[in-house]
Formats: C-alpha cells, sequence, structure tokens
C-alpha cells in the first residue's frame, strides 16, 4: 500500500541533529586551470562550447543575443559572459529554460541575462556544489533563478524580475548548505521561494519590493525533503509587495500583500530585516493548506538528509485528507524593523494546529506598532513561557484567504519596469575560472544590521 509521510510534531527536530554543519570553505572553489573555449569565435553556439567542455574549463561569451536553450551535464564548467546586460540568452517565449544544469556538479554561471523562457531563466538540478553570480533573469515563465535538491550553493549579487513563480528560489533540499546574497528581486509572483529546505540556508542582505508577496519559505509533499525548517532571513530590505499588475501561481495570489511570510515552516529564523509597506502582515508565521497533498514514499525523498527529522505519521492513501493544514513551528522573529503594515506588522496564526498557543514560535526586540494578536511580543516572547489570549485580534485567515483579490496577468504582457543599473562582473574577461567546488561561506550573524529605510 502506497504511504505518505506526513510531519505533524516538531517534538523529535530539536532531539533530530539539525545543528550547522559548518563552512570552512570558500565562495565557490579554486582557481581553474582548464581551457578558454569562446563563444561565437571558437564556438558558434553556448551549447557547443559547453558540449566540448571539460571539468576547470571556462566558457567565455562575447556579447550578443544567444537564442538557444543550453543544458550542462559536465562537472566543474564555468560559463560567463563578457557582459552581464548585452550577453543574452533568449528563449523567445518557446524554449524551456536559459541555462540548465543536471546533475553536473560545481557548475558556475556567471555575468549574464537570460529572458523569455516558458520554465526558468538559469536552473541546477540534483547538484552539490552551484554558483549564480551577476546573473540577470527577466520575464521567464517560472522561476528566474531555480536551484532544486541541489546543495552547496551560492546566488549572489544577481536580478530576477517577471516571473509568476519566485525570482530567487532554493527547494527540496536538507540540509541545503546555500546562500542567497545581495539579489534584488522584484515584479514577480514571490521574491523568495523555499519549499522543504533548510539547513544552513541564509537569505542574507537582499531587496524585495513590489512583488506580489516578498520572502516565503514553505512546505508540500509535491517536493521531497518536507517539511521547510531552518532557513536564516537576515538583513534584508522587504518592502511594497502589494503588487496587483504581475503574474502569479496560486500561493502568490493567495498571500498578496505579505512581506516576509513562513507558511508552515518550523525553526526558522528571521532577524534584523527591515520590513516596510503590506497591505496584510510585515512578518506573518501562519500554517500552510496544502491542497490535494501527494502520496509519498520515504525512498522518493531525492538528497535530504535520511533520519526522520521528526516524529511521524504514516497515513493510508484513502485516508488522506483533501487538505493538509501544515502547522507552523518554532520560529524565531528578533530584532526586525517593521512598519507601515495594514493590517497588522507582526502576525502569529496556528488555527489550532499545535498543542500549545504560540507553537514555540517567538517575537522579541522587534521595532513594530501592530500585532496580530495584540501583544505578540509578550504574549510568545523568546526566552519566556506564552501566556494571555491568542484569540484577542487574530488574524481572520478564512477572510483574507477569500478577499478579492486583482486578477493576474499573463508574465508575457506585464509592463515591468526598467532594470535598475546593474554592476558587471570585474574582470570577467580576465578572472580565472573557478568551478563551485567548495560550500560557501556562512554569514557572520553578528555583523549584519538592519537596512536603512527605502527611499522615498
Amino acid at each position: 500500500m502506497r504511504r505518505i509521510i506526513v510531519t505533524l510534531l516538531a517534538a523529535a527536530l530539536a532531539a533530530g541533529g539539525l545543528g550547522a554543519c559548518g563552512g570552512d570553505g570558500d565562495d565557490g572553489g579554486g582557481p581553474g586551470g582548464g581551457t578558454l573555449r569562446r563563444v561565437p569565435s571558437q564556438y558558434r553556439s553556448i551549447q557547443a562550447a559547453v558540449d566540448a567542455a571539460r571539468p576547470g574549463d571556462l566558457v567565455l561569451v562575447s556579447p550578443g543575443v544567444y537564442r538557444e536553450a543550453v543544458t550542462v551535464e559536465t562537472p566543474r564548467i564555468v560559463i560567463r559572459g563578457l557582459d552581464r546586460t548585452r550577453t543574452i540568452l533568449d528563449g523567445e517565449f518557446r524554449r524551456e529554460n536559459g541555462i540548465r544544469v543536471v546533475g553536473a556538479d560545481g557548475v558556475a554561471i556567471e555575468n549574464l541575462t537570460a529572458r523569455h523562457y516558458t520554465a526558468n531563466g538559469f536552473f541546477w538540478t540534483g547538484v552539490r556544489g552551484y554558483r549564480g553570480s551577476y546573473l540577470t533573469a527577466i520575464r521567464n515563465g517560472d522561476y528566474g533563478v531555480y536551484a532544486f535538491e541541489s546543495t552547496d550553493g551560492l546566488i549572489e549579487r544577481s536580478y530576477a524580475a517577471g516571473s509568476p513563480d519566485a525570482g530567487f528560489y532554493v527547494g527540496a533540499c536538507y540540509p541545503c548548505r546555500t546562500v542567497v546574497r545581495e539579489v534584488l528581486s522584484e515584479w514577480n509572483g514571490l521574491g523568495y521561494s523555499g519549499t522543504n529546505s533548510g539547513g544552513d540556508l541564509y537569505v542574507i542582505d537582499s531587496v524585495f519590493r513590489d512583488n506580489r508577496v516578498g520572502v516565503v519559505p514553505n512546505v508540500g509533499t509535491y517536493e521531497p525533503c518536507f517539511p521547510q525548517r531552518r532557513t536564516t532571513i537576515a538583513g534584508n530590505l522587504v518592502h511594497s509587495n502589494n503588487n496587483g499588475r504581475s503574474d502569479a501561481i496560486a500561493t502568490a495570489q493567495l498571500a498578496l500583500g505579505n512581506g516576509i511570510l513562513v507558511a508552515g515552516g518550523i525553526g526558522n529564523v528571521v532577524v534584523r530585516n527591515r520590513v516596510v509597506d503590506h497591505d496584510i502582515t510585515g512578518i506573518g508565521l501562519v500554517p500552510m493548506p496544502e491542497e490535494d497533498p501527494r502520496v509519498v514514499r520515504s525512498a522518493d525523498l531525492g538528497r535530504c538528509e535520511r533520519r526522520p527529522p521528526a516524529e511521524v505519521l504514516d497515513v493510508a492513501e484513502d485516508a488522506l485528507p483533501d487538505t493538509l493544514l501544515w502547522p507552523v513551528l518554532d520560529n524565531e522573529v528578533r530584532d526586525n524593523a517593521v512598519s507601515d503594515s495594514r493590517l497588522a506588522d507582526l502576525a502569529l496564526a496556528t488555527l489550532g494546529t499545535t498543542p500549545t498557543p504560540d507553537g514555540g514560535n517567538c517575537f522579541a526586540g522587534n521595532e513594530a506598532a501592530t500585532t496580530a494578536p495584540t501583544d505578540l511580543q509578550t504574549k510568545a516572547p523568546c526566552g519566556g513561557r506564552p501566556s494571555g489570549d491568542f484569540d484577542a485580534g487574530a488574524l481572520d485567515v478564512g477572510a483574507l484567504i477569500a478577499r478579492d483579490k486583482p486578477p493576474t496577468v499573463p508574465y508575457r504582457e506585464v509592463q515591468l519596469p526598467d532594470p535598475p543599473p546593474l554592476r558587471n562582473m570585474p574582470r570577467a574577461a580576465t578572472a580565472p575560472a573557478r568551478p563551485a567546488t567548495k560550500a560557501p561561506r556562512f554569514p557572520d550573524l553578528s555583523a549584519i544590521r538592519v537596512p536603512a529605510p527605502p527611499p522615498r
């Protein structure tokens, strides 16, 4: 009989060995000593150069528009554009992915633009070791920069706009050992999304603005490694994610108007972010309703940590509910500056999914004018016991789900703003190839500060 493994309790998380794994590598690997392969002077297409490449090689792409979809299956190569904004892969709304790295460990992609693909701009799947630096992904039909079932990654100094799903996505990995830093995500359904990802996963020092929703760790049986857990979100500027003029997947449409929304996640840390101007919540912790959950075998969990992450409940297929409500548990929200939220700067909703009113979630040291329930930082303090009436001033989640929302706009038709000035990779023509052969350096959280407010 087919079975589904559903995480319902967090008690075993603390005992399950979910601590940091350490990051003693550098930001993606040592110097390369391979062959330089130039496009188009030596190879007419990027794909031809990639097919000829061997581990350690650098594929260096001159400015131009390359109407192709590139698949990479050779490990430890570097693909780099000479000019970020003028070296363009164009899907013409008929090719699926700009560059797709399939099972090839250590591949780095640098200083390129991917636009107008039906799925993703840049995509790593099933790899250990990856890096995306100085990338631009515009108007792609699923994700901008996408890592799936992949670990030991670094996504940095990149820009994504116009995707119905997420501008940046790290999913289905535990422990991920990945850093997302200094990215700008706007006019997407979700600025950042991370389904079933965590464990030494950091989203830091970035800007998420004018998406339907800003930053959304979330959970579901449709990808391996559930539940979502142990992501650190720190030092980001998250503002004005109320954009009803974009395309959006169902989750982004459902959650329109939230800044940082932890949906069914466990043990996440949200610290020293500035979150401004949201129609619903600035920082919200909510259960995640999953409609039509899937049957999953433990053997299908991919590259996840094999040890069960928590106490589990096996459910026969015929007993699987139409909607599975994932609890939100043991998250820590500290020292953020949250303002101008029309419903609540800080919010917590457990909807009876936890044995205590707070579910182990805690709030401390946040600058916030409004909370739901009221006095949330007093009722659910970090380092103290929950107390008080959690029904007073609570979110009406049902009303929020049912509220009218602006219709989506097909991603091909959205009137996107021009990208802001974007930096090129320094010394793109001469820098040595550095395949992504080591885990990234993990940040010193004590050095991260709350960013300045957005310009008016």
